[in-house]
C-alpha cells in the first residue's frame, strides 16, 4: 500500500494539471501491449502508424526507456497546470541537458530492447535529446494530435467535476471518487495494492491531479522532480471507448429527444459549455448549441457563466429523464 500524509496546507496547495506527454506515453504502452489495452476500433487505426514509426524514426530508442515502473522524467515533465499544451512539454524535452537524459536513459533502458544496436546508437549519441524529441513529436503528431482536442475536452469536463465535488462535500470524497482502491485514511490518502509500497509526506506542497483517457487505473510521482502526483482516470473515459455497460444506454431516452440530444444530455453528468460538448462529443459547436437552447426551453437544462464560460448542466427533469433510460 502506498500512502500520502496529507495536512490541511497540504490541501489548500493541491491542484490540477493535464499532461500530453504523459498521455502520450501511456498510449505508446498500449500500443506496444505493455499498459491498458486499447479498443479494437483505436488499435486498428492507430497500429500501422505505430508500426511505421518504429521503422521510420528513432521511436524503438523511446520504448526502450520504458519500464513496468514507468520511464525517464525527461520523456514526461512534470506539467505547470491546466494549460499545458505538447508544445510546452516537447520545448521541455529537447531542453534537457545530456547528461541528465543519459542518467535517467542508464537507470530505465536495462531491457533487452535496450541492447538493440540501432537504439543503442540512439542512446550513446551526442544528440541523444534531440533524436529522442524528434521521434516523440513524430509520434504525437501521427498518433494523438487528431485526437487530443476531444480527449483534452474529457479531462477538462472531469477537473469540473472534481472541483463541484470539492465544494460540495470535500476532498475526502474528491479523493475517494478518483479510484475504488483509494481511501482517505486518518489524514491521509491510502492506495491499495500498490507498487512502490510507504509513505511519502506531502511537507505542505500538495497533491498534483492529473485526470488521463489512458492511463490502465491508477499511477503516482512520488519523487522530484516531479511533485507528489496522481494520475487517474478521467471521467467520460468509458464512453468515449464504447464500454457500454458503465454508461446509461440512450434507447428509451433517443426515441423521445432524438439522438443527439440524448448524447448531449448523458454527457452532462458534469457542467460543461458547449465547446467542451462540441470536443468531447465530436460534434460541431453550431449543432451543439442549436440542440442545447431546444433542451433548455424543454427545461431539460439550465445554464449558468463561470467565469469566461457558460455551463449547462441538467435539471431535476433532465436528470429523471436519463435516470429512466438506464
Amino acid at each position: 500500500m502506498l500512502r500520502f500524509e496529507v495536512s490541511v496546507e497540504d490541501l489548500l496547495r493541491s491542484r490540477f494539471a493535464l499532461s500530453p506527454a504523459m498521455d502520450l506515453c501511456f498510449l505508446l504502452g498500449s500500443l506496444t501491449g505493455r499498459d491498458r489495452p486499447l479498443p479494437r476500433a483505436w488499435a486498428t487505426r492507430l497500429l500501422p502508424a505505430f508500426e511505421r514509426l518504429r521503422r521510420e524514426t528513432e521511436l524503438n530508442a523511446v520504448l526502450a526507456l520504458f519500464t513496468p515502473q514507468g520511464g525517464p522524467n525527461f520523456i514526461a515533465p512534470p506539467p505547470r497546470g491546466l494549460n499545458q499544451t505538447w508544445a510546452d512539454d516537447l520545448a521541455r524535452i529537447r531542453a534537457t541537458p545530456l547528461e541528465a537524459a543519459r542518467h535517467e536513459c542508464a537507470t530505465t533502458a536495462t531491457g533487452p530492447s535496450a541492447r538493440d544496436p540501432r537504439v543503442r546508437a540512439v542512446l550513446d549519441s551526442t544528440d541523444a535529446v534531440s533524436r529522442i524529441a524528434e521521434a516523440m513529436d513524430r509520434a504525437w503528431r501521427e498518433l494523438l494530435a487528431a485526437d487530443w482536442p476531444q480527449l483534452r475536452a474529457i479531462c477538462e469536463r472531469d477537473v469540473v467535476h472534481r472541483v463541484g465535488v470539492i465544494g460540495e462535500h470535500g476532498w475526502a470524497t474528491t479523493i475517494e471518487s478518483l479510484h475504488p482502491s483509494i481511501t482517505w485514511h486518518a489524514g491521509g490518502i491510502e492506495i491499495g495494492h500498490f507498487q512502490p509500497v510507504g509513505t511519502v509526506r506531502l511537507a505542505g506542497d500538495g497533491l498534483l491531479l492529473i485526470p488521463s483517457v489512458f492511463v490502465r487505473n491508477i499511477a503516482a510521482h512520488t519523487e522530484d522532480p516531479w511533485p507528489r502526483t496522481l494520475i487517474y482516470r478521467a471521467r467520460g473515459t468509458a464512453a468515449l471507448w464504447g464500454e457500454q455497460e458503465t454508461t446509461p444506454q440512450p434507447d428509451a431516452l433517443t426515441a423521445l429527444v432524438g439522438r443527439a440530444r440524448a448524447r448531449l444530455l448523458l454527457a452532462l453528468d458534469a457542467p460543461a459549455s458547449n465547446s467542451h460538448l462540441a470536443r468531447s462529443l465530436a460534434m460541431a459547436p453550431g449543432a451543439v448549441g442549436d440542440h442545447l437552447a431546444i433542451l433548455r426551453g424543454a427545461g431539460l437544462l439550465v445554464r449558468a457563466r463561470s467565469g469566461r464560460s457558460v455551463l449547462y448542466r441538467r435539471t431535476p427533469l433532465g436528470e429523471a429523464l436519463v435516470a429512466g433510460s438506464g
